[in-house]
């Protein structure tokens, strides 16, 4: 007996009508990233392992509990990318493009991996679509950052989110910070594998999910509250470049972020309609990333938005229709009756589609009601039925099956007479 394949469990997949939204959403991304001078990147799938845990940080889940990690044939360790900034930054480095005009603006989008506990919005082959902005330290270009994935969600159509902002501070600003906080922690009650994570990246006790953890981090000393002159100087910029763009916030200063490599501006977008996994993006500065890697010391912003998350919330405000997701996608519908009118009608598809609109035809020997169930079928905004007699006169009737209106078309001018009609 034959076996029914079915894709591994965990992850998101996406086909049609969905892929539509799919596709619609990384679009909007990538106009909007295109128009503020950001550039493609296209990164490996898989990276040595050691960028990773150099890079993101060995204290944190990603890193501890989440990575594909396996050997190839040479015996090197590689790991599924869970994550695009250190790659991004890795590639920076390798080809020199910080040597060039600052700051580099690039943008990638794909698939990434962590092997998580499978659950609604949460994956292990999720898709992100990123934006990094390395080489100035300005928080002008942090507000030019967020203001990216705030003009996206809009452009949406969604409303149910919020924008939480903080300050993880510079150099001084940790360490001010981090000697009251591990005094705090030292009066706690701490099991084994969190005083490991505490030993090495006291910050990431804030990211823990368990509610006993919660409740007693309520009253450590925050971050936020140890700022040097100068990030505080930073933080007020920023506030003030967002308030320009109009755009609103909240501060939430227990923010940390799940990665180690987070400094200065952090930041995410919460949709309220999502529950537990409410977060649809975020991201921040990261100092000394680069620096870590081998590279100069240079700054870099950025962030992840994850799509899957992003489909979750427009669905969840009513936002994409499935059932109808693919109408008015196809321009033109052609039913061709008998072997001439085929071999005609696959040239007008051609010229239509060269012409820049979405066209298809009735293959096989459908009559012509089982052709025009097809083209209703996909939303066909025109139909044009073409037989001997449309040959013979070079004239056509153009369909539109939205009130069933038709005129009168030649089909050398099938074109122009497309162009009026939408």
């Amino acid at each position: 007996m034959s076996k029914n394949f079915q894709a591994p469990k965990g992850v998101s997949e996406y086909f049609p009508p969905i892929s539509n939204e799919f596709e619609r959403i990384i679009r909007k991304l990538e106009n909007i990233s295109l128009a503020a001078n950001y550039h493609l990147i296209e990164l490996p799938v898989f990276e040595d392992t050691e960028l990773f845990t150099r890079g993101v940080g060995e204290s944190t889940d990603v890193v501890t509990k989440e990575m594909y990690t396996f050997e190839d044939r040479g015996g090197r360790s590689l790991t599924l990318r869970p994550e695009g900034t250190a790659g991004v930054i890795r590639s920076i480095i390798e080809h020199g493009l910080d040597r060039g005009q600052l700051p580099v603006k690039l943008y990638y989008h794909g698939a990434f991996f962590r092997a998580e506990r499978p659950q609604a919005g949460r994956y292990r082959q999720f898709y992100q679509f990123g934006i990094e902005a390395v080489g100035v330290d300005d928080p002008f270009l942090d507000a030019e950052v967020i203001g990216i994935a705030h003009s996206a969600f809009s452009a949406l159509g969604l409303k149910n989110f919020e924008l939480q902002i903080t300050s993880l501070g510079d150099e001084p600003s940790r360490a001010a910070h981090r000697v009251e906080l591990l005094k705090f922690l030292s009066a706690q009650s701490l099991d084994e594998e969190t005083a490991a994570r505490v030993a090495k990246n006291p910050l990431r006790i804030f990211d823990d999910k368990r509610e006993s953890v919660r409740k007693m981090m309520e009253s450590a000393p925050l971050l936020i509250d140890y700022l040097s002159n100068e990030s505080k100087s930073k933080f007020a910029d920023l506030q003030r470049a967002l308030s320009s763009l109009g755009i609103p916030f909240v501060i939430n200063p227990r923010m940390v972020r799940g990665l180690d490599y987070y400094t200065g501006t952090a930041f995410e977008f919460v949709h309220h309609g999502l529950g537990s996994q409410s977060g649809i993006g975020g991201g921040g500065r990261y100092d000394g990333l680069m620096r870590n890697l081998g590279g100069q010391d240079l700054s870099g912003i950025g962030f992840g938005l994850g799509i899957d998350r992003i489909i979750l919330a427009l669905q969840s405000e009513n936002l994409i229709d499935v059932s109808n997701e693919m109408s008015g996608y196809l321009d033109l519908f052609i039913v061709p009756i008998g072997e001439a009118a085929r071999l005609r009608a696959v040239a007008l598809i051609d010229v239509v589609r060269r012409a820049g609109f979405v066209a298809d035809m009735g293959y096989g020997d459908r009559s012509l009601k089982g052709a025009m169930k097809a083209a209703d079928k996909l939303s066909a905004r025109n139909v044009l039925v073409l037989g001997d007699s449309e040959l013979n006169s070079g004239k056509a009737a153009l369909k539109r099956m939205s009130d069933g209106n038709e005129v009168s078309v030649t089909l050398d001018s099938l074109v122009t007479a497309l162009k009026s009609a939408l």
